[in-house]
């Protein structure tokens, strides 16, 4: 026995490690394969506004701004429709009720992402230009709502999309951390009198406060990495412009639609210091999200 688990011991440490190096060999390839950017322009590929490779211009800023505004908006509209469903499908749902709609979350949340961005492309964006953009119009005095999409691919139409995609995985985590709430705590709130949504308040969200950090934190992880169907949604254009009617991109989606076509290697290696940077944006969060995780769940964070 002592044998089997001293072979045992070193063989999840080996499979450890292994992980470790692999992830930072990883991030080090992309690092040096993004090396003649970094060479050739520094600072001003990461502040850049423009993108022209036949020019060999190219700067980050766009992408970055795209990829920030789309995912946060469609976190924060999923994070609401995502906790609102939990509490429905934990509290409310009857049993029979309850699986079917599980099921059915569970199976969007399985959809693949160019479904989705067919989906988008051919409902979605028609919806966008015909019906939510004429009904949005007398906000038009607010910047985000000015202007008009005439193909109704916008950076709009991504955030709707990225809401339809990440409500589920929110909802799925959050739900399964209701349902473990012990019932002797809401038991004891109830014979109190307090009513449903003073237990849910209460008792259920600080109960299970770490776990819903950590279904928006995963959440927000997908909505930045998403590629496909935001690529087919949100009109490809490198630009900055507040208003979410106008065509964007992100850098996920300027990787899809250039890579393959790389007309040099400057173009090439600009395309990988963006996915280097990509990469950073997604550790940055996921330590950001672990770090207010534990200070919420220590008590030195008020949310």
């Amino acid at each position: 026995m002592v044998r089997g688990d001293t072979a045992f011991k070193a063989l999840v440490i080996a499979f450890s490690l292994g992980f470790i190096f692999f992830f930072f060999f990883f991030i080090l390839e992309l690092f040096f394969s993004s090396g003649p950017v970094w060479r050739n322009m520094g600072l001003n590929f990461l502040l850049g506004l423009e993108w022209n490779p036949l020019k060999d211009k190219f700067g980050l800023l766009p992408f970055l701004y795209g990829t920030f505004i789309s995912s946060t908006i469609a976190l924060l509209l999923a994070g609401i429709l995502g906790l609102g469903t939990a509490i429905f499908l934990a509290e409310i749902a009857s049993g029979r009720l309850r699986e079917m709609l599980s099921s059915l979350v569970e199976l969007i949340a399985a959809i693949p992402s160019v479904v989705i961005g067919l989906w988008g492309v051919f409902v979605l964006a028609p919806f966008v230009r015909d019906i939510l953009q004429p009904s949005l119009q007398p906000f038009s005095f607010i910047p985000i709502f000015s202007g008009k999409s005439l193909s109704g691919l916008s950076m709009f139409t991504a955030i709707l999309v990225l809401t339809f995609m990440v409500t589920p995985i929110v909802s799925t985590v959050v739900k399964d951390a209701l349902l473990a709430v012990p019932e002797d705590l809401k038991e004891a709130m109830y014979s109190l009198g307090a009513t449903r949504y003073e237990v849910v308040r209460h008792v259920e969200i600080p109960y299970t406060k770490d776990v819903i950090i950590g279904g928006l934190i995963l959440g927000y992880g997908r909505a930045i990495g998403e590629t496909m169907a935001v690529t087919m949604v949100i009109g490809n254009v490198p630009s900055i412009s507040i208003s979410l009617w106008s065509p964007a991109s992100t850098m996920a989606s300027i990787i899809a639609n250039e890579l393959a076509e790389a007309s040099g290697a400057l173009h090439f290696s600009s395309l990988i210091a963006i996915a280097f940077s990509l990469m950073m944006v997604s550790l940055t969060i996921n330590f950001l999200g672990r770090w207010v995780m534990k200070r919420w769940t220590r008590g030195e964070l008020r949310i």
